[in-house]
């Protein structure tokens, strides 16, 4: 019996109408981020840097506050702060009226993100505010609004359209939202000269943690670095090679200095009959790259890229202390 149901087609592929739309969102959205670059070329630019100087001579921290989209936004920008050095984190405006007043202090800033700058819900937070002189900078595409209207400081955002046709979905402001948040935070970052090092204590977990810690925590040390001296047949360089399992050999001098290396490669480079009778000193490629146990596990990603190379000697004062592969960086999820 044939089927009854409908045949099926496949797609093959994202069809041209979806293309096109995708790149009128991002053709307006990049739009509203273009006109938000010159404002802050213009006017908005001394507000935006008394926000800042306001936010970095805080004692307390920064309350970072919003409703519905503008609140899923003020939440990645105080996450935003919080990693970048400048202590914040997210009250509902919401629920402000519900208790969550109790999480500010004297000492802290409100940010207060509201398109519109009219919500209701934003009345409790702006009172509080006023009661206490706690000073608020408002974020909003509304300078007369009541919230406008009530902060110290005013980041007025340009009207710019959405991207949703019917210019209403928040999509185009939401992103001018958080990118004005990241010039807060960045802004704040390097004027405070926050280094990797300090972004590391906040950033211990996951893929970002692993680039953050140093070469020392991933280098092989003692017996599991390949090791022969200067004057060593290559016979012997071949079985050590083959018995620490790296594809390489460092070669020292007397002092224990680094004075070559001898990889998978240079023997390919060097096959000859007589290669396993003569010395490493005439094989070894000489002044390999070296680099400090101290050095950050991200710059030294970057040194086996750019070098293409798969294996880094570790020396301190000229001394071999380590070694480090490619291989234990993945199985690390660094690299």
């Amino acid at each position: 019996m044939p089927s009854s149901k409908p045949l099926m087609t496949q797609s093959s592929g994202p069809t041209a109408d979806s293309v096109e739309s995708a790149l009128r969102t991002l053709e307006t959205e990049s739009g509203g981020i273009n006109a938000l670059a010159a404002a802050l070329r213009g006017p908005l630019g001394e507000a935006f840097a008394r926000a800042v100087d306001l936010i970095r001579n805080a004692k307390g921290r920064v309350i970072v506050t919003g409703l519905g989209k503008s609140g899923h936004m003020a939440r990645k920008i105080a996450a935003t702060l919080a990693s970048t050095g400048t202590p914040a984190f997210f009250v509902h405006t919401a629920e402000a009226a519900h208790g969550d007043l109790g999480m500010i202090t004297t000492d802290d800033v409100i940010m207060a993100l509201s398109w519109s700058g009219e919500q209701p819900e934003m009345k409790t937070l702006v009172n509080y505010s006023a009661r206490f002189a706690i000073p608020m900078i408002a974020v909003t595409s509304n300078a007369t609004s009541s919230l406008g209207q009530a902060a110290d400081i005013v980041i007025e955002l340009p009207k710019a359209r959405e991207a949703c046709p019917h210019n209403l979905a928040p999509t185009t402001s939401t992103m001018m939202q958080v990118a004005i948040g990241d010039a807060i935070a960045i802004a704040l970052l390097e004027g405070r000269g926050f280094t990797a090092l300090e972004f590391a204590h906040f950033h211990p977990g996951g893929k970002l943690g692993a680039m953050l810690k140093f070469v020392r925590d991933y280098m092989r040390t003692g017996a599991e670095i390949p090791l022969k001296p200067l004057g060593t047949k290559m016979s012997d360089a071949v079985m050590e090679m083959s018995a620490k399992g790296l594809g390489c050999v460092c070669i020292v001098d007397e002092a224990g200095g680094i004075a070559g290396i001898i990889t998978d490669g240079d023997l390919r480079r060097h096959m000859r009959p007589d290669l396993l009778t003569v010395s490493v000193d005439d094989i070894m490629t000489r002044q390999p790259k070296t680099v400090p146990p101290s050095m950050l596990a991200s710059e030294m990603i970057e040194v086996l890229n750019t070098r293409k190379i798969t294996t880094l000697v570790v020396t301190e004062a000229d001394k071999v202390v380590g070694i480090v592969h490619l291989h234990d960086l993945l199985r690390a999820g660094v690299a």
